[in-house]
């Protein structure tokens, strides 16, 4: 279990070939990273969209010293970072700090613990992830999508990448009628309670579903993964069902390579 900051952002977006497909990547996006953690995905999208504007939300000020660091290093420009957590009301809340690093890990710049903070408290998340531990509370500002979008003059969000830590509702939530206005979203999504009263698999499928989405990605593997929605406000059904076609068949051919020795 060995990480490395710079070989981590040199590899490619999970969702890149995806991602190829939905947009064109000399496109003006708006991109969101919510729960941006050291802001390594960011970056990995200021690269892939050049063109595209990236909004970066992390609550602990710890890891926006990080990003700011890591934006400076790796010279992105056509990103900017709010040190806010994006959930349901404006306001304050407590925000759960994760914390803690696996024996057998060699020293790196990699920070193995800080990946599972939360506005929601932990539940099954002590029992499974032994290393991490939760031993801080801090006060974060909170703020919704709506209010961030309207505030800033945003009037379409093309990609949103959300890994918040059984928040996602929250986060969604907090859009209200704005969510017509959101093309793309990938998010992690869990089978169990890993903190106290989180939604899971079957509460997203039915918000989603809710609101316009379709599901053309399911990267849940376990427990645990990521599923990437597009909007039916932007794209219509026999785009959608082309898309979910193409995603599936590059994902298999991708799998029989790898199977095969091929390089991914």
């Amino acid at each position: 279990m060995n990480f490395d900051r710079t070989d981590y952002i040199n590899q490619p977006v999970a969702i890149e070939q995806e991602l190829k497909l939905l947009f064109n990547q000399n496109d003006s996006l708006v991109i969101f990273e919510i729960g941006a953690c050291e802001g390594e995905e960011s970056i990995k999208y200021a690269r892939l969209f050049r063109n595209s504007k990236i909004y970066s939300f992390e609550p602990l000020p710890d890891n926006i010293n990080l990003i700011h660091d890591n934006f400076l290093q790796y010279g992105i420009k056509n990103a900017s970072y709010y040190n806010k957590a994006l959930s349901s009301k404006n306001g304050t809340a407590e925000f759960f700090v994760s914390s803690g690093r696996p024996e057998n890990a060699i020293e790196s710049d990699w920070d193995y613990g800080n990946k599972s903070s939360s506005l929601l408290p932990p539940e099954k998340h002590l029992k499974m992830a032994e290393f991490i531990r939760f031993d801080k509370k801090i006060e974060v500002e909170t703020i919704t999508l709506k209010s961030f979008c309207s505030e800033h003059h945003i009037n379409i969000i093309d990609f949103i990448h959300m890994d918040v830590q059984g928040a996602e509702l929250m986060v969604l939530e907090g859009a209200e009628d704005f969510i017509k206005s959101i093309k793309v979203i990938w998010l992690e999504v869990s089978k169990v309670d890993f903190y106290k009263n989180q939604p899971l698999l079957r509460d997203v499928k039915k918000f989603m579903k809710e609101n316009n989405f379709v599901l053309i990605k399911d990267a849940l593997h376990g427990a645990q993964g990521d599923q990437l929605y597009i909007s039916m406000n932007f794209y219509k059904k026999p785009r959608a069902v082309l898309l979910f076609i193409l995603i599936s068949v590059k994902d298999l051919i991708r799998k029989y390579r790898v199977k095969l020795g091929f390089s991914q």
